[in-house]
């Protein structure tokens, strides 16, 4: 069984470091060379987007299902999670923290995924110069910065989770 956790952890550091990894290049290499001029930005976004987009959601799924049994493994309960007692320690508010935001992160990414990603796609696409265009790419990038942001407080917490909250 020690075996299977140790895969379980594996699996969810290897889907956090694709999904962070993925966001932390579309933010910082893709989107800045997007913006230079007679770049095809539409077709580019929708293409890497739609791609990037299932491999996202792939990823939450894996975090999903190997936090539950990461989070068994260690003792973690359902009951746990309204325990008065347990929520007191360190480790519990980290775990409901932890949790809390994984629920942000696919709040947000569902917003940008199928929303405002995609309109802004397509408003690119009809006129790559429009206020429209432009105002549906500012929100669909403060959500990616957002998510970007919260990722990395996440793997933070993650961090914590198995060495402790620092002195």
């Amino acid at each position: 069984m020690h075996l299977l956790y140790e895969v379980s952890v594996w699996l969810h550091i290897v889907a956090a470091t694709i999904w962070v990894g993925g966001m932390l290049f579309l933010v910082m290499v893709v989107v800045p060379w997007l913006r230079e001029e007679g770049r095809d930005a539409a077709v580019f976004l929708r293409e890497t987007g739609g791609r990037f987009r299932n491999v996202g959601w792939a990823c939450f799924v894996i975090f999903l299902i190997t936090g539950i049994f990461n989070l068994w493994m260690r003792g973690v309960r359902l009951a746990n999670l309204f325990q008065a007692d347990w929520l007191a320690t360190d480790f519990g508010r980290i775990v409901m923290l932890k949790i809390g935001l994984f629920a942000l992160i696919v709040a947000i990414s569902a917003a940008h995924d199928f929303v405002v990603g995609p309109r802004a796609t397509t408003a690119i696409e009809q006129d790559p110069r429009s206020e429209a265009s432009r105002s549906l790419r500012r929100r669909a990038s403060v959500l990616g910065r957002m998510n970007v942001f919260l990722a990395l407080v996440a793997v933070f917490l993650g961090v914590m989770l198995v060495r402790g909250v620092p002195g």
